[in-house]
């Protein structure tokens, strides 16, 4: 049996030297319990060894996994914090929509306005030109009244 420096902490045997195999047994306490020699001051010897292995592999899953708490802990408080920070540019975001809404709904209400003034200035205008209208028919019947002939038709081809 022999250690290389590669192979630290397993124990080599020779197998088959024609094939050139060799096999490897890794030391475990069961194989330093079958391979210690019997005795009451060995046996309490390997059973301090194979307690202070346990405790040794309870402390170090104990540490992995409080590492692993603390990870976890982190990655939510990772994740809370990008949420938290994700909601509150949406809810900026939303206020700006809101105050271009509120900006674009006031300019469509001037608009209208401006379109309905503008409609009754027309309106307006319109009823000024057909009382001017009125007006002109009236003088020019007027006219026709007192000089008593009758309106000419200028194209008579579009008379009925």
């Amino acid at each position: 049996m022999g250690e290389s420096g590669n192979q630290r902490g397993k124990e080599v045997k020779d197998g088959d030297t024609s094939s050139g195999v060799r096999q490897e047994y890794a030391v475990s306490p069961l194989n330093l319990f079958l391979t210690t020699r019997t005795g009451s001051k060995e046996s309490v010897d390997r059973e301090k060894r194979l307690a202070l292995i346990r405790a040794w592999e309870e402390s170090e899953k104990t540490k992995a996994g409080n590492r692993a708490y603390k990870r976890h802990n982190a990655v939510v408080l990772w994740e809370n914090s990008k949420k938290a920070s994700a909601e509150a540019h949406l809810k900026r975001i939303e206020e700006k929509l809101d105050r271009n809404k509120a900006k674009c709904v006031e300019k469509m209400q001037n608009k209208v306005a401006e379109i309905h003034r503008t409609a009754e200035e027309k309106r307006a205008m319109i009823e000024a030109y057909k009382g001017e209208e009125f007006l002109e028919i009236e003088e020019k019947a007027a006219k026709f009244r007192t000089r008593g002939y009758s309106p000419k038709k200028y194209l008579p081809c579009f008379s009925s």
